[in-house]
């Protein structure tokens, strides 16, 4: 064991943490702002904010913990009202990779409900577009460094995922109010599976008639009261167009939303997955034997290589039953059953977090050797929707896979 900077990391020190090549398959762009990049767009856009300063966010806002995720998500009134133009979404997208790049990650999937940023005259493409714009800039400035341009180490890659809520109002956004009133005879069921077709189709047409780095979808919000199932005909619209297919499951209600997700909506990952072994979160009526269907559903997971994306911090803010202890985390059985998990950040300024931090965080908790940290970034690589063939994707995930060892390499050289 080494000492890291105010903890013990098994095996590796922070340092070394952050140089190894690392992904964040789910992060929220509207999450993850900068609190500077906030502050000043919200003094240019006329939003008023709890306080000009960081410190004054910090304590008021975006909290160490929070009582509930509906309190965790109040923070994001304000980050969303800032980003309903091209350039503050260009703008951040650009910063959240250069953030990324800095602390050594090399691959993330930013995802992000279009229809939230939609105005008259900005739809959803437009949106789509602008976050676009900001990575390819961001990518661009990395990728022409000497050590990547030479193939020395692993470029910067990125994807975009776009997000339908399980629930909305008209008054989230503009976008969902004009839905609304172009459907007034609709179920609330029908306005959310309509709404999420729309992001299904439209992630569909980007990426295969634009060329633009979408590479798949995501279903977010409330769960209890608002089933997967709602969103099936938008899930089959992504499944038929290739896209890859992610759904948040698991993170506020039980194991039967995850078997939802996969089994209605063909996820691929799963985000959070928190409550996957909670037996008392099965509803009573379809399930007699809870024991038996926690021990089949994780089986099928583990089988099926559905890999769920850990969110450690977030999780701990905003389950009370976590807080005191990262150790009772779910995190930890996970990998006794050997499912494949990723460790990620969901987002970075709410939950004051890095990808180098989830991982010192879930190495002092959990004990993890070089070995597994090695195991759990490489499952990032190999599970993500990639933004190009079967074959650049090998050839990407062998470079991150050779660099990282290279790391540890040096690591270990320094230890004998």
């Amino acid at each position: 064991m080494k000492e890291g900077i105010g903890l013990i990391i098994y095996g590796m020190t922070p340092e070394t943490i952050r140089r190894l090549p690392k992904t964040d398959l789910h992060v929220h762009l509207d999450g993850s702002l900068r609190v500077s990049t906030l502050i000043d767009l919200a003094r240019e856009r006329g939003v008023a904010l709890p306080s000009a300063t960081e410190q004054g966010l910090r304590e008021l806002v975006f909290r160490p913990h929070y009582a509930n995720l509906a309190e965790y998500l109040e923070g994001f009134r304000y980050t969303v009202a800032v980003l309903q133009d091209r350039e503050a979404l260009e703008r951040t997208a650009c910063e959240l990779c250069e953030d990324c790049q800095a602390e050594g990650v090399r691959y993330v999937e930013m995802r992000f409900a279009p229809q939230l940023h939609v105005r008259p005259g900005f739809d959803v493409p437009a949106v789509v577009r602008a976050v676009d714009a900001g990575i390819r800039r961001a990518a661009d400035a990395f990728n022409r460094r000497p050590e990547v341009a030479s193939g020395a180490e692993p470029r910067f890659v990125a994807g975009i995922i776009l997000c339908a809520l399980r629930y909305f109002t008209g008054e989230l956004s503009e976008g969902y109010r004009h839905l609304i009133e172009a459907l007034p005879e609709a179920t609330a069921q029908e306005l959310f599976s309509a709404a999420s077709v729309q992001v299904a189709r439209a992630a569909a047409r980007l990426k295969h008639d634009e060329g633009l780095l979408v590479v798949g979808i995501d279903l977010a919000g409330q769960e209890k009261g608002y089933p997967a199932e709602d969103h099936r005909v938008a899930y089959q619209v992504a499944h038929e167009a290739f896209l890859g297919k992610t759904v948040h499951a698991g993170e506020d209600y039980g194991p039967e939303s995850i078997f939802q997700a996969i089994g209605n909506l063909h996820a691929d990952r799963i985000g959070h997955g928190t409550w996957l072994f909670d037996e008392t979160k099965i509803g009573p009526r379809r399930v007699t034997d809870r024991k038996a269907y926690v021990e089949r559903l994780a089986q099928f997971i583990a089988d099926k290589r559905i890999t769920i994306e850990v969110c450690l911090t977030s999780n701990q803010q905003t389950v009370p039953e976590l807080g005191a202890d990262l150790r009772r985390h779910p995190f930890a059985e996970m990998r006794q059953r050997r499912l494949s998990t990723t460790l990620c950040t969901d987002n970075r300024l709410v939950s004051n977090t890095t990808v180098s931090n989830e991982i010192e965080r879930a190495a002092e908790a959990f004990a993890l050797s070089d070995r597994e940290v090695r195991e759990i970034l490489v499952y990032g690589f190999k599970r993500s929707f990639f933004p190009g063939t079967y074959l650049e994707k090998r050839t990407y995930v062998r470079q991150t896979i050779d660099f990282a060892d290279r790391v540890l390499d040096g690591e270990a050289g320094k230890v004998s």
